[in-house]
């Protein structure tokens, strides 16, 4: 890169960054703003030839590229040792600053070759291309798209390559050169997974534009950094795919110090890039890694109308497809439109979490006050406990309601048997009232709580907790649940409570 470039890339990207920190400061930031901020460069396109690469990665040496496969010379397909019936992989990487490969993609490779052990892993070398101005990378994606979807065509014409044996795995701009690569191809492949597909210059338009569903025969999706509350979106927001996961709703991954890392940008410049935005953006490609490393321990998804009822524990339910394993090994649902799924994980890998959905019928009487607690909660199960998790409180509680919360551990605790509550501030005030709330005093007309219904989502196990000692005095913060002989579905026949 000449000195010339090397300042206009400097000058994008201390530019975004700014008004980047703004819109997270403010909580505001204007889409026109972006879009008139893009459009400065879009006659800066490329239109030369795009230079682009297909190294054969070697399982022994997952970092280097040690054989290229050229279109056009089948003797590369035989000195390169390709294996015509194996399963082959597509990696596309991003736009990049440096023109460097990320440590990604060996991590990526490396996996892919400890899960299929004679497959062929090809990395799809755009460098040249990629390492531009974003806009100018952006607008040459169809370009390289076209010129990865000629060398598939090649592949199934000279080699017979299977294309149901075919799978394509793009980061960033790459899951959008992977839905090009497909849409141009002659026949369609069998699996394209966009890793957090980028955002800007591709939310939005047609979906020949951009990755969608009609470039595969299965497109999965994970999004990982979606900032919805932020006007502009790193990577895209909206479903791409058949089945569109949102880990953590999206956006603002556990263990990434967002706020922290922009500070860092904004006073050191693009050399603090990597350690910036790419920790939430990256997370979809560490996340499918997880997926291949650790098959028996990979995330669930569940289908959800939004985040926010996630949230609430409202979509824990497997029926009907309605849940699905995050990553590699996900099931080819393919339905009109998109499935939008939602899952939680933990800030490391293994990033698998539990889910629990608790549905809580409040009782007492209409005059009472609605009542904001600030409770946690205690789980404790035959392989261990998972104490002190904050409920996460969406709404005031009300009386002749059912609320449904959802809670989420970090480790396998076995089967529930007993949960507990704790009143977080120790006050005399709130603990009577608290009290009032649990234990029913008619005389002050409390709500009570005589049975707490779980849904497990990774068992789907169902399970009713009862009020362990409804005599227990006001003087104690906890007050305990435990397994009760009632069973789930006989709880239910008893008439609705107003729910939301």
């Amino acid at each position: 890169m000449n000195i010339l470039s090397f300042q206009c890339v400097w000058w994008l990207v201390l530019s975004f960054i700014g008004l980047f920190v703004a819109a997270l400061e403010k909580e505001i930031f204007s889409n026109e703003l972006f879009d008139n901020f893009l459009e400065d460069l879009r006659d800066l396109s490329d239109v030369n030839k795009a230079n682009v690469k297909f190294s054969l990665r070697n399982p022994s040496q997952p970092d280097d590229d040690v054989c290229y496969i050229v279109r056009g010379k089948p003797e590369t397909l035989n000195s390169c040792n390709f294996k015509n019936t194996s399963k082959t992989f597509l990696v596309i990487h991003g736009w990049t600053v440096s023109g460097l490969f990320e440590s990604w993609v060996e991590k990526l490779v490396a996996a892919l070759y400890n899960r299929e052990k004679d497959a062929n892993v090809i990395v799809v070398d755009w460098l040249d291309t990629a390492q531009n101005h974003y806009v100018v990378a952006a607008q040459n994606t169809k370009m390289v798209g076209q010129e990865t979807g000629l060398f598939i065509d090649w592949l199934e014409e000279t080699a017979r390559v299977p294309l149901e044996k075919l799978h394509l795995i793009g980061y960033s701009l790459g899951a959008h050169v992977a839905g090009f690569a497909g849409n141009h191809a002659t026949n369609k492949v069998g699996r394209i997974t966009g890793l957090d597909p980028a955002g800007p210059d591709f939310e939005g338009v047609h979906a020949h534009g951009r990755l969608s569903p009609d470039d595969a025969h299965f497109v999965d999706v994970l999004h990982t950094f979606t900032r919805g509350s932020l006007g502009l979106s790193i990577g895209i927001k909206q479903p791409v795919g058949h089945v569109d996961i949102y880990p953590n709703g999206g956006s603002f991954q556990p263990g990434c110090n967002m706020r922290g890392a922009l500070e860092k940008i904004a006073s050191y410049g693009i050399l603090a890039l990597n350690n910036g935005i790419r920790c939430e953006h990256e997370r979809s490609v560490h996340l499918f890694i997880d997926s291949l490393l650790n098959e028996e321990e990979a995330s669930r998804a569940y289908s959800c109308g939004s985040n926010d009822m996630f949230d609430r524990g409202m979509c824990l339910q497997c029926r009907k497809n309605r849940c699905n394993t995050v990553g590699y090994d996900v099931s080819k649902v393919r339905k009109a439109r998109s499935i939008k799924m939602f899952t939680k994980t933990r800030g490391s890998m293994p990033f698998r979490v539990f889910h629990y959905q608790l549905k809580i019928n409040f009782l007492g009487k209409i005059n009472q006050l609605a009542m904001e607690p600030a409770l946690t909660v205690s789980l404790y199960g035959t392989n261990g406990e998972a104490e002190d998790l904050k409920l996460n409180m969406q709404e005031k509680i009300t009386p002749n309601k059912t609320h449904s919360f959802l809670v989420v551990t970090e480790k396998d605790i076995g089967d529930l048997l007993m949960l507990k509550f704790k009143l977080e501030e120790s006050t005399s005030s709130l603990l009577t009232l608290l009290s009032s709330w649990w234990y029913g005093d008619s005389a002050n007309s409390g709500i009570q709580v005589h049975k707490i219904r779980v849904r497990v989502g990774e068992t789907q196990k169902k399970i009713v907790l009862c009020l362990k000692d409804p005599q227990t005095g006001s003087s104690t913060q906890d007050v305990v649940f435990v397994k009760c002989k009632e069973p789930w579905r006989s709880l239910s026949k008893r008439p609705k409570l107003k729910s939301q």
